[in-house]
């Protein structure tokens, strides 16, 4: 899959997309502070962002739907999402959680909805039954999952009657998921990167700081853009303005393909996010 170009009418903000999701979003993991989490969200949307990512269990929904509201961007043009924490994933518990996350965020629709991690309460029958029904009824447009593998992902698709198109897992250039990111490829199934930049790890690795230095960017953008080369969306947590700004500009940087070899080369592996309860 690869990026193609978009235009505002298709709620884009001038940004490319990965099959109708928008390639650079807004990660709001970690991002607590009511006013804070607000005012980068609308930061973010009036920069011309228009993917927001959040979760349940990020305690921060109703701050996105404070940041989406007072944004100067029309609530049809962001690509909303957010995710099912994994005890909340019994049939009913499903569209109660979807029901409580809409009203938090202030709207009547998602345009995508994630199973948060496969664990706990999850049963691929009952939990995505109720994603199902929620895709049929129109309260969100896609179902997604986070964290699955394709042993996961095979199952979710074979007992989904609506069709999964998203999974969000961690990945950057020290977590590569090239076998993942080939599967999702061939089930045509978007991959979302959540921490793209590694919290910061990437401005540690040398052949990113030189292919930096080279471009006159940062680091980051580097990751970002090596992510959007490998037709991989990514939502990387910003909360100050520069940050913000910074990563938008990923858009406008091309990797030439020894930049892309250099980055594809690195043989070190970090994951970030390891809970414990997953058998990675």
């Amino acid at each position: 899959m690869r990026t193609q170009p978009d235009d505002d009418s298709q709620g884009g903000g001038g940004a490319p997309q990965v099959d109708g999701v928008p390639a650079l979003g807004l990660g709001t993991s970690g991002n607590t502070d009511p006013d804070q989490c607000a005012a980068s969200v609308r930061t973010a949307l009036e920069l011309g962002y228009r993917h927001v990512d959040t979760a349940t269990s990020y305690d921060n929904e109703r701050a996105v739907g404070r940041g989406v509201e007072n944004a100067d961007v029309d609530r049809e043009d962001v690509f909303l999402a957010t995710k099912v924490w994994y005890d909340d994933l019994g049939y009913r518990d499903v569209l109660d959680s979807a029901a409580a996350s809409l009203d938090r965020l202030g709207t009547d629709y998602l345009d995508l909805l994630y199973v948060h991690w496969p664990t706990d309460s999850y049963d691929p029958e009952a939990t995505l039954s109720a994603f199902a029904e929620l895709y049929d009824d129109g309260t969100i447009d896609r179902v997604g999952v986070s964290n699955f593998d394709p042993a996961l992902l095979e199952t979710a698709v074979e007992v989904c009657d609506a069709p999964i198109t998203v999974n969000q897992v961690e990945c950057h250039p020290l977590l590569q998921q090239e076998p993942l990111r080939r599967y999702c490829a061939d089930q045509g199934i978007t991959l979302v990167a959540y921490c793209p930049i590694a919290r910061g790890a990437v401005f540690d690795v040398p052949e990113l700081q030189s292919i930096a230095e080279k471009h006159g960017v940062s680091a980051a953008q580097v990751s970002l853009a090596w992510l959007r080369e490998k037709g991989v969306v990514a939502i990387p947590k910003a909360t100050g303005e520069a940050h913000i700004r910074d990563n938008w500009a990923s858009l406008a940087l091309d990797l030439d393909e020894s930049d892309v070899a250099a980055i594809d080369a690195i043989d070190r592996e970090r994951r970030i996010i390891d809970p414990g309860f997953m058998d990675w």
